[in-house]
């Protein structure tokens, strides 16, 4: 074998040797802009790196149950994952801020919610081995109904399909009665009168095909814009050399920035949708709006009280 033939099997080898494979989980499915900005994210990741950078992502749940998602990062049994961050508020309120209704409901405001939360959200995720790439936020949510929505009177003991501890202690300060339902059986909890309003986005309106169950879209203007977050396990981010960890940084920023100007626009599309679909779109009156942002304060200083020095810092920055 000439000397040739071994360099090139050697470089070839090396080559080989020093590319990456990492399998991502996702929560949601294909169709949803959420996932296919992760999907750029990955295909992103590839072509800067020339190749030697590879992310599978897998969707809806298939490889990791989404309530599993961040104890699999975090043990490293995946290296890389999508996951709502609302979801861990159990484990310290700071997971909790983007959700706080009324009070960070434009995409300015949110970016300033998230501005303040993320030094304690990475010292957090840190000590669980685990590192932050990026973050993009849900749509904006507003109220489903068969009712237009005139006054909080409205929803007095209504029984109302809630999803978190958030929208759960809302529904209380509105005067409703809680009751959690999962998305598969929102369509059925309507039909059975189980439910009888819900407070989601346009996106999950379009994905249930509310129409079929609703009349009445009230647009909040926001409401709330949870985040969803790309994390990666701190062990897995640290064998990366120089050179691909800057790769996965560009593509994060690149997918944070499309993801934001995405969520925005497409929450008027999925409104346009509903419409389209013979929903009708309302706004609250002034009165309404009033107290809704009235509970959205009581909620931010109850939430304040649990969240240390954050929810000092939030209250400042949102006075």
């Amino acid at each position: 074998m000439s000397v040739a033939v071994i360099v090139f099997v050697l470089v070839g080898f090396i080559a080989q040797a020093s590319a990456v494979t990492w399998e991502m989980a996702g929560p949601l499915p294909a169709s949803n802009f959420l996932t296919q900005n992760v999907d750029e994210f990955v295909k992103n990741v590839a072509h800067l790196s020339d190749g030697k950078f590879k992310i599978n992502l897998h969707v809806s749940g298939e490889l990791i149950k989404p309530q599993e998602t961040k104890q699999a990062v975090r043990t490293g049994q995946i290296p890389i994952a999508q996951m709502y961050l609302y979801v861990y508020g159990n484990e310290d309120p700071a997971f909790e801020a983007s959700s706080l209704p009324f009070i960070a409901g434009t995409y300015i405001k949110a970016w300033k919610m998230w501005e303040v939360t993320k030094p304690y959200m990475e010292k957090i995720l840190t000590k669980q081995r685990m590192k932050i790439l990026y973050v993009v936020p849900w749509p904006i949510q507003g109220f489903y109904t068969r009712e237009s929505i005139k006054s909080m009177d409205d929803f007095k003991n209504v029984k109302f399909r809630v999803y978190s501890t958030k929208t759960a202690r809302m529904a209380e300060l509105m005067g409703a009665n809680p009751v959690q339902i999962q998305f598969g059986e929102i369509a059925q909890a309507f039909a059975t009168g189980l439910v009888g309003a819900m407070y989601t986005s346009p996106q999950t309106g379009i994905n249930s095909q509310a129409w079929d169950f609703a009349k009445y879209f009230t647009n909040t203007l926001g409401g709330n814009l949870s985040l969803t977050a790309v994390v990666v396990n701190a062990k897995e981010y640290k064998r990366l050399d120089p050179g691909l960890k800057q790769v996965l940084h560009d593509a994060a920023l690149d997918a944070q920035t499309k993801g934001w100007l995405t969520s925005d626009a497409v929450s008027a599309e999925h409104i346009a949708t509903l419409k389209k679909n013979g929903m009708i779109i309302e706004e609250p009156s002034p009165e309404f709006r009033k107290n809704l942002n009235r509970i959205g304060q009581e909620m931010l200083e109850e939430w304040a009280k649990t969240s240390g020095p954050l929810g000092q810092d939030v209250i400042k920055a949102f006075k």
